[in-house]
């Protein structure tokens, strides 16, 4: 999965980036003229389970990876955003966007989360207006033949000029399909970061931006990125004394790691053997025949059956063998609706 962490200049994005991913890219106004790339590995208990039960070659746990972009600085332009950061959005999975909650050491300019929130989500309404309005254009000069895109769009345009994001639209399944080649920017899940001050590591949101927040469809995170930064140099042991000082129950990575997944709803199916043993993250509700694709294409083309194991009742029983003969391995088809820790072993023929 790829993230994209966006937001105004000076708000802390790249000391987020830092303090998620344990790197030490540089920070500050004009601190780089390109995007860092970073990833974190998703921590799983029945990975580390499963690779003690096979010793395989090879060990993959579900990752995250992460394109700290740079961004606008300050007010709205009313120009949208530029190419290069609609771009890296566009081809993101989910949004983090941090939002400064201490005065800026650049300017002296007081936080105001809410009105970051709402200018930032402004720019990217905005860019996604300019593409729809454009394509209106093109499609009335093509004579208006396509009359049930046309609707669409001047549906959506509706939605955006009432400064709501294409996050909370109400879409049917075919015209979600019909939207995902225009590569909107307002339509992606984001978490809204808040980029506490260091003395209050452990505060919450504020309360109106809480509520823009859920009004928005998105998530929402609290931390004070330059400490977490800090504390993930340091090694595991240390980083739980600093954490339970600063009255956190658990590292910015793990914090963000939960809420991405409740956000998208996430969860993860494993696949084992002597070969390698590895995590696979989908969506909640993922059939069967969905979740080989994640493999290869080639599986879930030629599927036959999913032969399944849950994770709990292999790690009560010991072995695939006496889950077998306790009728704890299941034969599953297409249509099957995969759980969370389910262990799968896919059976197809290309």
């Amino acid at each position: 999965m790829k993230t994209a962490i966006v937001g105004f200049a000076g708000t802390g994005k790249t000391t987020v980036f830092n303090s998620l991913t344990g790197l030490a890219a540089d920070t500050g106004y004009g601190a780089k003229d390109k995007a860092n790339l970073g990833l974190i590995r998703v921590p799983d208990s029945r990975v580390d389970f499963l690779t003690e039960m096979y010793s395989p070659k090879k060990t993959t746990f579900a990752e995250i990876g992460f394109v700290d972009v740079a961004g606008p600085r300050g007010e709205s332009t009313a120009r949208g955003l530029e190419t290069a950061v609609i771009e890296h959005i566009q081809k993101a999975d989910a949004l983090v966007h941090v939002i400064r909650a201490f005065e800026d050491r650049a300017t002296g300019r007081a936080a105001d989360p809410l009105h970051d929130l709402e200018a930032f989500e402004g720019e990217m309404i905005l860019a996604d207006l300019i593409k729809i309005e454009n394509r209106l254009e093109r499609l009335a000069k093509e004579g208006g033949k396509a009359t049930g895109e046309i609707a669409l769009m001047r549906r959506l345009a509706e939605h955006l000029d009432g400064g709501r994001s294409l996050r909370v639209v109400e879409l049917s399944e075919p015209e979600r399909q019909m939207t995902s080649g225009y590569q909107f920017v307002s339509i992606k899940p984001c978490l809204a970061l808040v980029n506490q001050p260091d003395n209050a590591a452990a505060a919450g949101p504020p309360a109106d931006l809480e509520a823009a927040v859920a009004a928005s469809g998105m998530g929402v995170l609290s931390m004070a990125a330059s400490v977490e930064a800090e504390i993930a140099q340091l090694d595991d042991a240390d980083q739980a004394e600093f954490l339970t000082d600063l009255g956190l129950e658990a590292s910015a990575r793990d914090r963000f790691i939960n809420a991405v997944y409740a956000m998208l709803d996430l969860i993860s199916f494993l696949t084992s053997g002597p070969d390698e043993c590895r995590a696979w993250t989908i969506r909640r509700g993922t059939v069967a025949r969905a979740a080989a694709g994640k493999i290869h294409s080639d599986i879930e083309r030629g599927f036959i059956r999913a032969e399944v194991v849950a994770f709990e009742d292999l790690q009560a029983l010991g072995s695939e063998l006496l889950c077998k003969e306790a009728g704890k391995l299941r034969l599953e088809g297409k249509d099957y609706v995969v759980l969370d820790g389910d262990i799968i072993n896919f059976r197809f023929n290309v």
